[in-house]
């Protein structure tokens, strides 16, 4: 959400970064409409003034026996008493018509992101790793985990239709084993406070990270107006909400292991097969809460985070600099992870890492201020994920198989599987 003081002091440069984001120039359209609300509270201050002085002059003129126009100004003092109170109602109408247009417009990029449209337009950052080469030609995960009696998408859609998945023995164990390594990796290691969200949410918290109201079709609505978390950013972001936090505490930064919910509305006919996009699925999520001159250098911080966690399994990846036509709603840069897929041939997005600035922070109210400052200012804030259970399983099992169908477990995840170091087909 934006500024909208910001956006009339630099209307050119606000167009030209919505346009690179696929959306229309918007600053005329923003302008006129806090031109009709500015024009309207000045009515309603004008007329509470006169309706004030009004009312002193009614004294005055029964004191001086005027009693016409003592009535001509107590009718007055009513009419404008009216008009202030239905003009109260029309200012917050027009204040919120102001507020809806704002938050329906992207953030826009930080300088230097590619100008593009789609992921066509993304730029390679760098790679790790080198792509594994197998005597066989490798299988998919599904294959994979169908085969070892591990991975049943059968059951899964009598109990919940498609998309979803049940995860047995060994397989359930090694997934929950990776997401428990990148949780006990980000705060042993890497400084961030564990933490246990909730994954039902308020309306009020999907709005302040940007899922709602454009990307309400992508989350599931319970009956009580509650929503299913599509990530656990949501809560983690929210943590600091309504608040004023000292600058001295920042950054504060929370990571938390929790189930996600996404109805892939836009994904039909996307990755029907296997574990890749589904209704439901663990994730390790990284947030950070910054202030304004830390947030770039945070977010290479938490990108090397999660790149910690594949080059530890020693999985391949590579990173990519989102172009502004892929970049998220809310996100003013975007570094996505992509993991090396045997059975596919090719690359898959295992994590994002994005920095808003200030715009989630605008829609939660949340900001700091600096010791023996009285002005305070709008926090920044990041997330990432650190990183997607399920896709890590995915690359886990694809980039450790052997010729007979069985998973070699990677070394860091063994002490988290007793010791085990193959999942057999024997």
């Amino acid at each position: 959400m934006f500024d909208i003081k910001w956006i009339r002091e630099n209307a050119e440069a606000f167009d030209k970064a919505l346009v690179t984001r696929g959306a229309e120039a918007s600053s005329e359209r923003l302008i006129a409409l806090d031109d009709e609300r500015i024009a309207h509270v000045q009515k309603l201050q004008e007329a509470q003034q006169r309706r004030n002085s009004a009312s002193k002059e009614i004294g005055k003129a029964k004191g001086a026996g005027d009693e016409e126009k003592a009535q001509a100004l107590m009718a007055e003092v009513a009419e404008l008493k009216s008009f202030v109170q239905t003009g109260e109602a029309k200012g917050k109408e027009l204040q919120e018509a102001l507020n809806e247009a704002l938050a329906a417009l992207p953030n826009i990029p930080l300088e230097g992101v590619p100008v593009g449209e789609d992921e066509e337009d993304n730029i390679l950052l760098h790679s790790w790793g080198d792509v594994p080469s197998f005597d066989f030609e490798p299988k998919e995960h599904y294959d994979l985990g169908e085969a070892l009696g591990g991975m049943d998408f059968e059951t899964a859609a009598k109990l919940s239709g498609s998309r979803f998945v049940v995860l047995r023995s060994k397989l359930a164990r090694l997934e929950r084993a990776i997401g428990q390594f990148m949780l006990d990796l980000h705060v042993n290691e890497h400084g961030y406070e564990e933490v246990c969200v909730p994954t039902l949410v308020r309306s009020e918290a999907m709005f302040g990270t940007a899922q709602l109201p454009k990307f309400a079709e992508d989350s599931f609505h319970t009956d009580d107006d509650r929503w299913l978390i599509p990530t656990s950013e949501v809560p983690l972001t929210n943590l600091v909400r309504e608040s004023i936090l000292d600058a001295d505490v920042l950054p504060l930064r929370f990571s938390a292991l929790s189930q996600c919910f996404r109805s892939e509305a836009g994904s039909a006919g996307r990755d029907t097969r296997g574990m890749l996009r589904q209704h439901q699925f663990s994730k390790v999520e990284m947030v950070s809460v910054t202030d304004e001159d830390n947030s770039v250098a945070e977010q290479e911080r938490m990108l090397g985070c999660a790149e910690k966690v594949l080059q530890l399994l020693k999985i391949p990846y590579r990173v990519m600099t989102l172009c502004t036509g892929d970049m998220g709603f809310g996100a003013r840069r975007t570094f996505d992870i992509e993991a090396w897929l045997p059975g596919q041939h090719t690359y898959r997005e295992i994590s994002s890492v994005s920095t808003c600035g200030d715009f989630q922070a605008r829609r939660m109210n949340a900001r700091y201020r600096v010791t023996g400052e009285k002005a305070v200012k709008y926090v920044h804030t990041l997330n990432g994920s650190g990183v997607a259970v399920g896709r890590c399983l995915i690359a886990v099992m694809e980039n450790y198989q052997t010729e007979d169908g069985s998973i070699v477990i990677p070394e860091v995840l063994r002490p988290y599987m007793g010791g085990l170091e193959v999942i057999s087909t024997k």
